[in-house]
C-alpha cells in the first residue's frame, strides 16, 4: 500500500467516472447512498445516544458503500445488505476512528466558542438560540475557524476506512496515512471540489432557473430526480479517488 500522487488533471476525472461507475448499478449504487444517510438520520434521533452512536457507524457505513462500489466495478453481483459489510472489516478500528473524529470534530466546535461564545457550538449540537444571536457577527469568524479547523481533520478521515477496512491498518496509523495522502494530492482535491461546484451545483441550478423560467412545474419535477443522481454519483466518485490514491487490496471482498 503507498499512497499515489497524482496529477491535477485526475481530479476533474474523478466526478465522470463516479457517474459512469453509477450507470452500471444505478439501483444499487442509489440504495447504498441513500441508505447510509437515512440509517445515520434514523439513529442520530434517538435522544442523548443517537449522533455520538451515528458518529461511530459513519466509517463502518461508509466502508459498506465502498464495498458496494468496489463490488460493482469488479463486475461482481451483490446484494442491498453490503451496505452492513463494514461490520465484517475490522470494525474495532473503524468504531475508534469514528470516536476521534468525533472528538476532534467537538475539540473544533469547542475552540469556536473563543470567537463567538458558542453560538455556534448551540447551532450544530441542535440546540435553539435567540434571532438576535443567529445574526450575531461573531459568527463568520466562527465559521471560518471552524472551517480552516476542520479541513484537517476531514483530511485524515477521509481515506481511514478503506485503510483500517482493506488493508487492516490500526485506526491512528490509517488517520495518518489518510491525512498524508490528501496532503500529497491537494491538487486534485482542489479540482475534484470545484468539479462539485460547477457540476453538482452551478450547472444544475442555472439549468433549473432557466426552466423555471418558462415552466415552474417542469423545474420542480426536474428538481426531484436531480438528488437521486447526484448523490450516489458523488459517493461512487469517492470510491474512485480511493481507487486511484491507493489502488485495492489483492484480496476478496467480505461477502
Amino acid at each position: 500500500m503507498q499512497a499515489q500522487q497524482l496529477p491535477t488533471h485526475r481530479g476533474w476525472s474523478w466526478l465522470k467516472e463516479g457517474f459512469a461507475l453509477w450507470r452500471r448499478s444505478p439501483a444499487l449504487l442509489t440504495f447504498l447512498a441513500f441508505g447510509y444517510l437515512l440509517v445515520l438520520v434514523l439513529v442520530s434521533v434517538v435522544p442523548f445516544i443517537g449522533q455520538p452512536v451515528a458518529s461511530l457507524m459513519m466509517p463502518i457505513l461508509s466502508l459498506g458503500v465502498l464495498n458496494g462500489c468496489r463490488a460493482v466495478d469488479n463486475g461482481r453481483k451483490v446484494g442491498p445488505d453490503i451496505l452492513f459489510s463494514g461490520f465484517k472489516g475490522n470494525a474495532q478500528a473503524l468504531l475508534t476512528i469514528g470516536g476521534l473524529y468525533l472528538g476532534a470534530s467537538l475539540l473544533v466546535l469547542m475552540l469556536t466558542t473563543l470567537i463567538d461564545g458558542g453560538i455556534l457550538l448551540k447551532v450544530m449540537t441542535g440546540n435553539r438560540v435567540e434571532d438576535s444571536a443567529s445574526a450575531d457577527p461573531r459568527i463568520t469568524g466562527a465559521l471560518l475557524l471552524a472551517i480552516a479547523l476542520s479541513t484537517p481533520v476531514m483530511m485524515a478521515y477521509w481515506f481511514a476506512p478503506i485503510l483500517a477496512g482493506w488493508w487492516k491498518l490500526p485506526p491512528t496509523k490509517a488517520l495518518f496515512f489518510s491525512f498524508y495522502a490528501c496532503l500529497r494530492n491537494w491538487r486534485p482535491f482542489l479540482a475534484f471540489g470545484i468539479a462539485l461546484m460547477v457540476f453538482g451545483a452551478l450547472i444544475p441550478g442555472i439549468l433549473l432557473g432557466v426552466i423555471g423560467l418558462i415552466s415552474p412545474s417542469l423545474a420542480g419535477m426536474l428538481s426531484i430526480p436531480l438528488p437521486l443522481i447526484m448523490i450516489p454519483v458523488v459517493f461512487a466518485s469517492f470510491y474512485i479517488n480511493a481507487r486511484d490514491v491507493f489502488g485495492l487490496p489483492p484480496d476478496v471482498l467480505p461477502r
